[in-house]
């Protein structure tokens, strides 16, 4: 039962790693929802009107590193595209 030197592949590479790049693209906002809300759960020692300065910059820095994922998410999926993509001729 030996499928010998050179076995089928099931998926080719590039469709896989592109499906795999869209399910990360899918899945970014459940992401920032969560990371986002975080801070709701850290304990308040302070008054209500006081402000938590590290709440803020964790949020600032979730929020910075949302956009760098989804940028390189987004070169990602239009490199796998272009690869994709057939060179040369048109179709008319």
């Amino acid at each position: 039962m030996s499928l010998g030197p050179k076995s089928k592949i099931f998926l080719e590479q590039a469709g896989y790693r592109q499906r795999r790049v869209r399910d990360a693209v899918r899945l970014l906002p459940l992401l920032g929802i969560v990371l986002l809300s975080i801070p709701l759960l850290w304990p308040r020692l302070e008054p209500p009107e006081a402000y938590s300065s590290g709440a803020l910059v964790y949020i600032f820095g979730v929020w910075v590193a949302l956009i760098a994922i989804s940028a390189f998410l987004s070169r990602t999926m239009h490199a796998d595209d272009d690869e994709a993509a057939p060179k040369g001729g048109s179709d008319a």
